[in-house]
């Protein structure tokens, strides 16, 4: 198994709080009503914690999709949560699972800074196909700056 590491680090205006109970507490609810294009949370073994699988049912290019996520992690007390893709679309052929490590920051404007590590577990000695890997990033991207527009949209989401 390979093991293929990128990390990057971002800016957003929403402050720390408020983007992480977005993207890590309330995301089941709230993720649904930001994007048409996924139908349902839900989780399929765990209450949330550590442990937890959420399947994501989604549409893309017409047909209905999942993913499903294992929650590797949660700090609520420093805005950290931990997860891997483990099955379903967005899980190259190449790979066994995508792990996700984030973590929110105080910027000093307010809002916050974003440090992710993403690491591939490719199969065997499979190579990372790097188009399918910014295809993803690209995806998460769109995502990310989804839930950023509706809290700006809504400052009253708490």
């Amino acid at each position: 198994m390979g093991v293929f590491n990128f990390e990057e680090e971002s800016t957003s205006p929403v402050a720390p709080a408020r983007l992480y109970k977005a993207l890590a507490l309330d995301a089941d609810n709230l993720i649904p009503k930001i994007n048409d294009s996924i139908k349902n949370v839900e989780n399929v073994v765990g209450n949330g914690e550590p442990g937890t699988i959420k399947k994501i049912t989604f549409v893309e290019d017409g047909k209905e999709c999942y993913v499903k996520h294992q929650i590797d992690g949660v700090d609520k007390d420093n805005f950290g949560y931990n997860y891997s893709i483990v099955e379903g679309l967005p899980l190259p052929d190449s790979c066994e699972k995508i792990s996700i490590e984030t973590k929110l920051v105080a910027a000093p404007n307010g809002g916050s800074i974003v440090k992710l590590n993403v690491k591939f577990f490719t199969k065997g000695d499979a190579q990372l196909n790097e188009q399918e890997a910014k295809i993803g990033k690209e995806k998460s991207e769109a995502f990310f700056k989804s839930v950023e527009a509706y809290l700006l949209a809504n400052p009253s989401y708490n």
